[in-house]
């Protein structure tokens, strides 16, 4: 096992490794009163990015320079640069119709209010003729079908043939695909997507800010009798889903299960009914992705960074993400599960309720990944250990610093392997994050991030 590297941790409020972006972004403060500004610092970071412009619309606003991998290369500037193309929305086809136009010329789309996808959660809209979920049910049975063989190969006359018919029409009608150079911003404290799923695919150059998604809801998971030990119900659809698309900037949203909790959700064989998916996947060779400011809460599968062990050809080498001020709150598992990124994951924070009996983890370290989890604060509820924080999925070594768990300095590798003496963690990541802005002391982050992440808060911080 490689020698865990440690190293001491700042005890007060650092900003891109000096404090003069700090007296940049606030003006001239006194050393004596650097802390009492941090928070106005955050404030302002978290509104417009250091160095922006106030007063700069929201819409043409791009992101700063060296915050997070977005930033790398050509950085991330979404539809600032147009003057043509810039349009209103308070309808779900007005959204897609607004989205086509141009092509990938740049855009700003404004969503004012809450936009509302396909034929708002009438599941019947969507159902092929002959499908009856009554007949799905008896046919797949355990008892009927068995637990040894899964369901792809049924015909398209079969039940679960018109479930796929079925799951194909809800997916070309709650689907959207965001163009290249393209920013998508929520105009008031209530603006967002109900069922949508915004597809980010092939393109370069996206900013998402300002909106709150509820998950859609799968009217027609699948049931896959070999998934596990007892089988499982198993759903489409993210809330945003990045797929092979670089230079992407999602700040100041809020992702959640809204109306549609899994506690709400029936189940069959046995088997919760899982009709949600994730809230975010980064996939498939997707690149320099910034997360910033953003709340993920009350959900199962929330964050995945590479979905396949057998992805190298697309994601080896790519996969480069930064989670910066983000919180995750009452969550699963995925926040996030990595595989094979660079991932830089800091000044976060992660609230852990224990009244979610079924909590897995929180930080998924898988094939081939390189994460870096610095300087986030976690908040435990009686139950859970500061050793199940850390999951290991195969061998791949990580850097885990300056993190603290109510609000006591833990070292997590080494809490996990404590935990779990059968799957040790290897340190360090190997890489050292450069791309950064202001870097909080993590004791700081659970009350900058409960004060400035998540939808709504621009609207205080911005003139439009």
């Amino acid at each position: 096992m490689r020698r865990v590297v440690r190293h001491r941790c700042a005890a007060r409020l650092t900003v891109a490794g000096c404090t003069a972006l700090a007296l940049a972004v606030t003006g001239t403060v006194a050393a004596s009163g650097a802390a009492a500004a941090g928070e106005a610092a955050a404030g302002k970071s978290a509104g417009r990015g250091a160095g922006e412009a106030t007063g700069k619309h929201l819409g043409r606003q791009t992101l700063p320079a060296q915050d997070g991998w977005a930033s790398s290369g050509s950085g991330t500037t979404g539809g600032a640069a147009d003057s043509a193309h810039v349009h209103t929305v308070s309808s779900w086809e007005e959204f897609k119709a607004a989205l086509a136009k141009g092509g990938s010329a740049p855009k700003i789309i404004k969503v004012r209010g809450t936009i509302t996808a396909g034929s708002g959660g009438d599941c019947a809209a969507y159902e092929a003729a002959g499908y009856d979920f009554d007949q799905y049910l008896a046919d797949y049975s355990p008892e009927v079908w068995g637990r040894d063989k899964d369901l792809s190969d049924e015909p398209d006359d079969s039940q679960e043939g018109l479930r796929r018919a079925s799951a194909a029409r809800q997916a070309a009608a709650i689907t959207a695909r965001v163009p290249a150079n393209t920013t998508i911003v929520g105009i008031g404290r209530r603006a967002g997507f109900t069922g949508a799923g915004l597809r980010i695919q092939g393109v370069d150059n996206v900013i998402i800010r300002n909106l709150r998604f509820e998950s859609p809801l799968d009217c027609f998971p699948q049931w896959d009798p070999t998934d596990g030990d007892s089988g499982n119900w198993n759903s489409e659809y993210d809330s945003a889903v990045v797929h092979g698309a670089t230079h992407v900037w999602l700040d100041h949203n809020t992702f959640t299960d809204g109306r549609h909790p899994d506690s709400s959700l029936p189940s069959y064989y046995g088997r919760l009914y899982q009709q949600h998916d994730g809230e975010l996947d980064i996939v498939r060779g997707a690149d320099q992705v910034t997360v910033s400011w953003n709340v993920f809460a009350d959900h199962d599968k929330t964050l995945m960074i590479g979905n396949s062990d057998s992805a190298a050809d697309t994601d080896r080498g790519r996969l480069r993400v930064t989670l910066h001020h983000n919180l995750f709150s009452g969550l699963v598992e995925r926040a996030p599960r990595v595989r094979f990124g660079k991932v830089d994951v800091y000044n976060n924070h992660y609230v852990i309720d224990a009244r979610r009996a079924s909590y897995s983890y929180s930080l998924g370290i898988g094939k081939e990944s390189r994460l870096v989890a610095e300087k986030n604060a976690f908040t435990l509820a009686g139950g859970v250990s500061a050793g199940r924080l850390l999951k290991k999925w195969s061998e791949a070594p990580l850097t885990a610093e300056c993190n603290v768990v109510n609000g006591r300095p833990v070292d997590l590798i080494a809490a996990h392997n404590a935990e779990f003496p059968g799957q040790q963690l290897e340190s360090p990541a190997g890489w050292k994050p450069r791309l950064r802005t202001r870097v909080d002391t993590p004791n700081a982050v659970p009350r900058l991030v409960g004060r400035w992440a998540g939808a709504g808060v621009l609207d205080r911080l911005l003139d439009r």
